[in-house]
């Protein structure tokens, strides 16, 4: 075989190869990213299908058995009651805490990327309009920074307090207000993502491919859904992936200060709420939830860096 055929078969060997596949292999070359991948899709499994094999109810009481401790515990505490059939132990109910983990992490994992979509869905459709309409980028942006500039915190406090009973009389105490931490978190979460796909729009749009199809007559709808949605694809991944971390830290932070699902449907954060009290006789009741949420959005930021490494044409193949 000539030099010829070879570097002609050689191009079209590149040339077929799809773009995603480079995508991946720099992904997968980022160590903290795959070990992130690897603990999420581990939690995720955890959780779904961790109760198909643990099928102990958790929310079944047995007050006999309260109290009981990890086997472990027995190292340094001798007195503790401890049994095999309880890994995790139970609280002071005799809820198998292993399986409010599950539970809660259900619940955890739910909020958090429902909220995490509708978040990317608001603020890249803010960041579109506002990059891509000359006329709509003052008001939207300035509607951006008026709502960045709020106390996030305390207008979701207030939002759970005006809504919540309502909601519950509508949709029922789990469904409503599974709605309202959702939305909640979705409407004060966007305005991050508006400001990056905003910059990008910008930049993509007075480039040569999008100038050459705007003079040939493409209405505004399919020029963005053709040619500036799919290149801007890169940060609205990347912000998905950071917007998952904030949302589930923030579920916690309502259900750990009593404001997020009733008490008899655990979150990871109504766990840790539920633990504080007793924490200094039971610091593994704290432990088990306080890891999960720490662990779980470590492994979403590590996934974020990876995406953004894999995402950047200037850094991939380095």
């Amino acid at each position: 075989m000539t030099d010829v055929s070879l570097a002609t078969e050689t191009a079209k060997d590149e040339k077929a190869r799809n773009q995603w596949w480079d995508v991946w292999d720099q992904f997968r070359s980022h160590k903290g990213a795959m070990a992130g991948l690897f603990f999420l899709t581990f939690i995720t499994l955890f959780c779904t299908a961790g109760p198909l094999i643990w099928d102990v109810d958790p929310g079944k009481l047995d007050i006999r058995n309260k109290d009981v401790r990890p086997i472990y515990t027995a190292i340094w505490d001798g007195d503790a009651k401890v049994s095999w059939a309880r890994p995790m132990g139970t609280d002071h109910l005799g809820r198998d805490i292993m399986a409010n983990i599950m539970q809660g992490g259900r619940i955890s994992l739910a909020v958090g990327w429902t909220a995490m979509i509708l978040a990317v869905l608001i603020g890249t459709l803010v960041g579109v309009l506002a990059g891509y309409f000359r006329r709509l980028d003052w008001p939207l942006m300035r509607f951006t920074d008026l709502v960045l500039s709020l106390p996030l915190l305390p207008l979701l406090l207030v939002m759970m307090l005006l809504f919540r009973d309502p909601l519950r009389a509508a949709f029922g105490p789990e469904n409503g207000i599974f709605l309202l931490i959702v939305i909640g978190i979705g409407i004060t979460s966007w305005m991050q993502t508006a400001r990056i796909v905003r910059g990008d729009v910008m930049a993509l749009k007075e480039r040569e491919f999008v100038l050459a199809a705007r003079s040939i007559g493409t209405p505004p709808r399919r020029m963005i859904t053709r040619h500036v949605l799919p290149n801007v694809l890169s940060p609205i991944m990347v912000s998905a992936t950071l917007g998952l971390a904030t949302a589930i830290i923030t579920e916690s932070a309502l259900s750990f200060l009593g404001l997020g699902f009733p008490s008899d449907f655990p979150t990871w954060g109504k766990i840790l709420f539920d633990s504080v009290d007793r924490m200094t006789a039971f610091p593994e009741r704290v432990i088990w939830p306080g890891m999960a949420i720490s662990l779980t959005v470590l492994a979403v930021n590590y996934i974020g860096d990876g995406l953004r490494d894999a995402l950047d044409p200037r850094i991939r193949g380095l």
